[in-house]
């Protein structure tokens, strides 16, 4: 079929964003369509984990994350370690030299980043790579025709050899797809907003419970949440206003604090929790919130999309490009549907913790003396961090089917600097570099005689599909011919 362009990327928040990126970074052409006139600017995820931070490291966007940080935090000096339904997990109790935590720590001073700011990012990044974004044009129909799909619009059709949605929970791509969206549905409604308190003295920092709900004041001056067991809400699209949030807070505070103006975009949630059948339905693939929604703590939608995203970009890209054949994409289901799913429970779990029963009550008070050991924060600091994901994939070293962790080499550089313009990487190490003679221009070698691992194999979303710690090349072979092909 002839096409307008090789890839549509419905969607141009963070996910549809950093898609398009690694789409356009591979030499493939991609169109993103947003209905938007312009960037959402409504409070939503607060930080980013390990994996969104290493991605972003590995395309040279480490230093403006940091400044990111630094102008949100007003240092850069900072230990992330989060919640778990509202119980803080104390940075004094985490074992950090636990190995898959100190493997990660080149982005320490990269994850507190609040979304507008990264959508910020990300949209300045694709429009360097050449990406064009399209707002205010709403998607109205698709047809998948076997060699294509025709997009139509209300700006009028396009053509495109792929399509992506990642055009967030209500996708519209999704329902003209017709791909079922199994799940759980809301029983509560949360707020959450940066406001002017006319009496602070009348809350409680941090997280506090009552029978009505649970309310967290701060971290940052004047912002607030609530989560409230109603059943959620009756409309969630209407439009959330300083009444709404003060209505909501002193219902679950039990006070009659006085909320005097809203500083930013509030946003209203539930817990409605769901995962799309299948991502990928022919020429059509869901990312991002399209795929998946769930609770939204901990910022765990926004990772998990950026996931998505940097998962199938260099995928869809070498398919596309003819370079890999069709059966490379079947992967990115197998792949992210684990990590979703997981996500999905991790959420789940923290609202059955948060019900102000006694039997909840009762539970988190064991929950929170487990947090209180050394063993129970580090294990639960490593889940939020996103530092234990691990893909299914043939081979037994430790490095295998996980994020590859900090290299620094013997040049003063680090591994994720070579990384910046997309591709596969092989670490060699071994004298004489006997690994190199394998790859056939089908990697970007870097050499080191360094320490350690003597050879990985590691793919453009940073997961190792190779790795060894001999000069044996057993297996490298038939990982390059499986990925990198």
């Amino acid at each position: 079929m002839k096409t307008d362009v090789d890839v549509i990327v419905v969607g141009a928040g963070p996910v549809g964003l950093a898609l398009a990126s690694e789409l356009a970074l591979a030499g493939v052409s991609v169109r993103v369509l947003e209905r938007r006139d312009s960037a959402d600017p409504a409070m939503r995820a607060q930080s980013v984990n390990v994996p969104t931070a290493e991605a972003l490291d590995r395309r040279g966007l480490l230093p403006a994350l940091e400044r990111i940080q630094r102008e949100t935090l007003g240092a850069s000096a900072f230990r992330f370690t989060g919640h778990f339904a509202g119980m803080a997990l104390d940075p004094g109790l985490v074992d950090w030299a636990d190995p898959e935590l100190a493997g990660h720590t080149a982005v320490e001073g990269a994850r507190m980043i609040p979304q507008p700011r990264l959508e910020e990012l990300l949209a300045g990044h694709a429009e360097r790579l050449g990406v064009v974004v399209r707002r205010g044009v709403e998607v109205t129909s698709l047809e998948d025709t076997g060699e294509g799909v025709v997009v139509g619009t209300g700006s009028g059709s396009l053509r495109a050899g792929w399509l992506v949605g990642c055009d967030g929970g209500h996708s519209t791509v999704r329902r003209l797809a017709g791909i079922p969206f199994p799940g759980t549905d809301p029983e509560i409604t949360g707020y959450q907003a940066v406001v002017d308190i006319a009496d602070p003295e009348k809350l409680t920092d941090g997280w506090s419970w009552s029978p009505r709900g649970v309310y967290r004041c701060g971290p940052q001056p004047g912002r607030v949440a609530t989560v409230e067991f109603d059943g959620g809400p009756a409309d969630r699209s209407a439009p959330v206003t300083l009444a709404d949030v003060q209505s909501s807070l002193r219902r679950v505070s039990g006070t009659d604090v006085t909320l005097t103006a809203l500083r930013a975009a509030p946003t209203r949630w539930t817990d409605n929790t769901r995962q799309a059948s299948t991502y990928r339905s022919g020429r059509v693939f869901l990312a991002g919130d399209a795929a998946h929604v769930h609770p939204p703590f901990g910022g765990q939608g926004l990772n998990l999309g950026v996931g998505d995203a940097v998962n199938l970009g260099w995928k869809l890209a070498a398919v596309a490009s003819g370079r890999s054949p069709e059966a490379l994409l079947e992967t990115y289901d197998a792949e992210r549907r684990l990590v979703g799913a997981w996500v999905l429970d991790w959420t789940r779990a923290q609202i059955g913790i948060l019900r102000g029963d006694p039997k909840s009550g009762a539970l988190r008070g064991v929950l929170a003396d487990l947090l209180a050991t050394r063993d129970g924060t580090t294990y639960a600091v490593k889940q939020i961090a996103g530092v234990t994901q691990r893909l299914p994939l043939p081979g037994s070293h430790p490095w295998t089917g996980r994020y590859v962790p900090d290299v620094p080499l013997r040049n003063g550089t680090r591994l994720a600097d070579h990384a910046h313009e997309g591709g596969f990487l092989l670490l060699d190490r071994t004298p004489g570099v006997v690994f190199a003679e394998l790859v056939k221009g089908r990697a970007r070698v870097i050499r080191d005689d360094g320490t350690g691992v003597l050879g990985a194999l590691i793919r453009p979303d940073g997961v190792v599909v190779w790795a060894t710690d001999t000069p044996d090349a057993d297996g490298l072979d038939e990982a390059l011919t499986r990925w990198a092909s």
